[in-house]
């Protein structure tokens, strides 16, 4: 591609009790005559840590370094003061996290680049699942998926499939396993990488599984190698324990439409899972809140019935009395339990789903928190789904690791439905409730988390530790938990001599593997109560496992790996950052040097770094020409736009904010005929509707007139006018054939510029273009074309090169968890010049903004302006 061959890549994983080591290796050369630009970039799962990286250029080995963040962003800042352009960064997608690097390279020389990544594999469903992103980008000489696995338990059930893997490649998916070991292979030759005969486009592009389970005699497994141990815990053919759950949804004016669907559809499905001994009840929060039963309820097939009967029926209305939600149902849940309605050996939870966040009721997150909090008093979990990008997701995760649970994101994408029932599977089946395994106090230091409130079936509880002798070669650990019928108690004990049996197969071994699996689990466990930390706990945790992430080289939220690249090869450097949760994608650092134009791009998430080729004006939403949609994104200093071509007389929903009432809706027009040069009709607005239900006010705006409704009073305007006119809640101004502006109290201000064209012509007629200014007075609720983005939105630039107009390069957005092909244009803002208008620079969304705005176009059509 472009005169860089890849020639051979190789993916080596190697599996030791569950914790995984990968090693990616590329090598390519500059089949060019002159300098060319290699990249690198690979996709790896959200929950490894990147341990090393290292580019060799004609034999020599540029390794890269793992600071604190701090100290690694002022030699990175340093580098870029002067002049030197960065390659390196992370961003996030839904199960991965991008890798890229790049570095030029002379013609006919070569290039390798190293990458280390561990994980430690987690158990769910009964099976260790290993996930490697497939995407090449091009036909490769050599390209090998290598997996080697070492289990001293025994390796049961194992299989590799590939979501790209057709008939034919099926059978190059070599696996074996027998006793400890398993190998998994994945060569295949050129012809069969091409997707079709003779053609150079490559057929891997997709995801690579690998699932495995071990053998289990015993309940747990313990391994002890040099003053380390590990406690693996995952007991079978355990009686379930009957559940009580509670369902708590969000029915606010923003989960309208595909949301509440895709809740309705999932609920239905996890209806059908109900086992007749679990006990269910369902909460409704929107204004109010609702219940269906007003306490827990058995799940008969009567009952059931009559639930799937509620379920269809849940619809949408009012704002987000969230607290009022959570605390209806812990209160119902313990009131569950004080009045005996529910077994005493059967396992309590809370799920809650959420898009927005509390604005009725008690709507302090902190407030909200400690009521929560004090009301469970870790009787039981809390489990947080955050649907869509405009939730705290923060607060959601802080709430639910504050009460013995964990938050996770719903992405708004067509499976929804299937996230939701996924998640629910997960926790479906509850075997043990307060398990604790005990170890020594005298014999063990530095303990990761041993006291769990659920087992569920199918999943897997992991314990590590250090020993304060190092020569301590035995352990006794006390094993409690309560079951369905009674409690499971007993001890068991392991030696670090039946360990060192296990492992007689050394080729396996990649170095001290139990004491990075400490270190791996106890960083991530610290990094996790960090985040319900306060203070000065805060700093300890942080200064915790800051410490591990440096002695252990771990790239992780508080460190960052600094490449120096050769100076002969351009002498630049970067940083590779480990991004945390959050609204869309959070890169700390991206730096892209255009490749052939004349402007030098640079976005970063910190403002003291942010600059851009061309100042912007003050930041705005718009909506203005044929129709072009400008989408500011201040904390970028940037711009997105994207065009909505709808045939004449479609009316889109511009604005919907069912808080404050307002609505803005637009009709589209067209030319008076075809442009004859491109067949095509342009369309434009040419009628615009903007209604506030709480003051029952309605206002067209036409090119030719301005008509408020107040009521069943109504009052017209021409354009000719110079009006100022002020109601209660309501102002009005128009300034003489120009532009309008319409205030509704103390919400959202909207300009409306009117464009003229001369009377006679043979094409275009007069239309509306709309601005919004504060936006950010209306609830984040709203919706609609434009009011999606009255919300943060973060998106990353990446692999800038030239487009098909050599003024206007392409690159790949990453935006939404979606990759886009954008392209680099401007737009015109019309608000002080409505004849010839102001260019702002954007990136250009394709295909009617596919992937950026929520759903697709056509959802936004409706019936009428009002």
């Amino acid at each position: 591609v472009n005169g860089i061959e890849i020639y051979n890549m190789k993916i080596d994983s190697k599996v030791t009790s569950r914790f995984a080591h990968n090693v990616i290796t590329s090598r390519a050369v500059n089949r060019g005559n002159v300098h060319k630009e290699v990249f690198f970039d690979v996709e790896l799962p959200k929950t490894a840590f990147i341990t090393n990286f290292s580019m060799t250029i004609d034999g020599v080995t540029y390794p890269g370094t793992i600071k604190e963040k701090e100290a690694a962003k002022q030699q990175y800042e340093k580098a870029v003061s002067k002049g030197h352009t960065a390659g390196l960064v992370k961003a996030s997608g839904r199960k991965t996290e991008k890798f890229t690097v790049s570095v030029n390279i002379a013609a006919a020389s070569k290039v390798t680049f190293e990458l280390t990544y561990e994980e430690l594999l987690k158990r769910q469903f009964g099976k260790y699942e290993m996930f490697i992103k497939v995407k090449p980008k091009q036909l490769v000489k050599d390209f090998e998926i290598e997996v080697n696995i070492f289990e001293p338990q025994g390796i049961t059930d194992l299989d590799a499939e590939g979501t790209f893997i057709t008939n034919d490649l099926q059978n190059v998916i070599k696996k074996t396993f027998s006793d400890k070991k398993g190998h998994i292979s994945f060569k295949p030759t050129l012809d069969q990488q091409r997707t079709c005969s003779n053609c150079s486009q490559s057929a891997l592009d997709g995801d690579f599984t690998v699932r495995y389970d071990v053998k289990r005699t015993t309940p747990d497994n313990l391994q002890i190698v040099n003053g380390y141990f590990v406690h693996f815990f995952a007991p079978t053919n355990l009686p379930k324990l009957p559940k009580n759950v509670i369902f708590v949804i969000d029915i606010s004016g923003s989960m309208s439409g595909r949301e509440i669907e895709q809740t309705r559809e999932a609920l239905l499905k996890i209806l059908d899972d109900i086992k007749e001994d679990d006990f269910f009840n369902f909460i409704l929060f929107g204004s109010e809140v609702r219940t269906w039963k007003e306490t827990l309820i058995k799940a008969t097939p009567e009952n059931l019935d009559e639930a799937r009967k509620f379920v269809r029926g849940i619809d949408t209305e009012g704002m987000t009395n969230l607290h009022g939600g959570i605390m209806r149902g812990i209160n119902m849940l313990n009131a569950a339990h004080e009045g005996h309605l529910v077994p005493k050996r059967s396992a309590s939870i809370i799920i809650m789903l959420t898009d927005g966040q509390p604005n009725v009721g008690v709507s302090n997150t902190q407030d909200i928190q400690t009521h929560v909090k004090k009301a469970i008093e870790g009787r039981y979990p809390l489990y947080n789904l955050g649907f869509g990008y405009g939730v705290d997701y923060n607060f959601l995760e802080k709430m639910a690791l504050e009460n013995k649970g964990l938050a996770r994101r719903i992405y708004p994408d067509s499976d929804a439905a299937l996230q939701l029932q996924g998640f629910y599977d997960e926790v479906s089946n509850p075997m043990l409730m307060d398990v604790e395994l005990n170890y020594p106090e005298n014999e063990i230091s530095d303990l990761t988390k041993n006291s769990f409130k659920h087992f569920y079936d199918g999943s897997e509880l992991v314990v590590a530790g250090r020993f304060i002798d190092n020569n301590q070669n035995s352990l006794t650990v006390d094993v409690r938990g309560e079951g369905a019928n009674d409690a499971l108690s007993y001890t068991t004990q392991q030696d670090a001599e039946q360990t060192a049996k296990a492992f007689q197969e050394q080729e396996y071994i990649f170095g001290d593997y139990i004491e990075r699996l400490w270190a791996y689990l106890t960083i991530e466990q610290l990094l996790e109560e960090r985040i319900a930390a306060t203070g000065e706990e805060k700093e300890n945790l942080t200064a915790e496992a800051l410490d591990l992430s440096l002695k252990y080289k771990f790239v992780t939220p508080l460190t960052s790996m600094v490449v120096t690249k050769p100076e002969d090869y351009d002498n630049q450097e970067g940083i590779a950052d480990k991004p945390i949760e959050g609204i869309g994608i959070f890169t700390n650092f991206l730096f892209l040097r255009s490749q052939g134009f004349s402007n030098f791009f640079l976005y970063s998430a910190a403002p003291q770094l942010s600059h851009l080729y061309t100042a912007q004006p003050t930041w705005y939403t718009s909506v203005d020409g044929d129709p072009h949609f400008i989408i500011s994104v201040p904390q970028k200093e940037d711009a997105i736009c994207f065009n909505i071509n709808e045939n004449p007389g479609a009316v889109l929903n511009l604005i919907n904010d069912p808080v404050t009432g307002i609505t803005v809706n637009g009709e589209l027009i067209g030319d008076k005929r075809p442009n004859s040069d491109a067949n095509i009709q342009n369309t434009y607005f040419g009628k615009l509707g903007i209604a506030n239900k709480h003051l029952n006010l309605k206002l067209t705006v036409t090119p030719e007139k301005v008509t408020i409704q107040n009521g069943n009073e109504k009052t017209g305007f021409t354009w000719q006018d110079s009006v100022t006119l002020q109601q209660e809640g309501f102002t009005l101004i128009i300034n003489r054939n120009k532009n309008l502006v319409v205030s509704m109290g103390s919400s959202a201000s909207f300009v409306i510029v009117l464009h003229q064209v001369w009377k006679k012509h043979p094409l275009h007629q007069d239309f509306l273009g709309l601005y919004t200014l504060e936006s950010d007075k209306l609830s984040e609720q709203t919706h609609g074309l434009l009011g999606q983005f009255f919300r943060p939105i973060d998106f990353t630039i990446l692999e800038i090169h030239p487009g098909s107009d050599p003024k206007k390069p392409d690159a790949t957005m990453i935006v939404k968890n979606n990759e886009l092909t954008v392209t680099r244009g401007w737009q015109k803002d019309f608000r002080k010049d409505p004849t010839h208008g102001v260019d702002i620079p954007c990136w250009f969304v394709h295909n009617n903004g596919a992937g950026l705005i929520d759903g697709v176009h056509t959802d936004y059509i409706v019936s009428s302006l009002f």
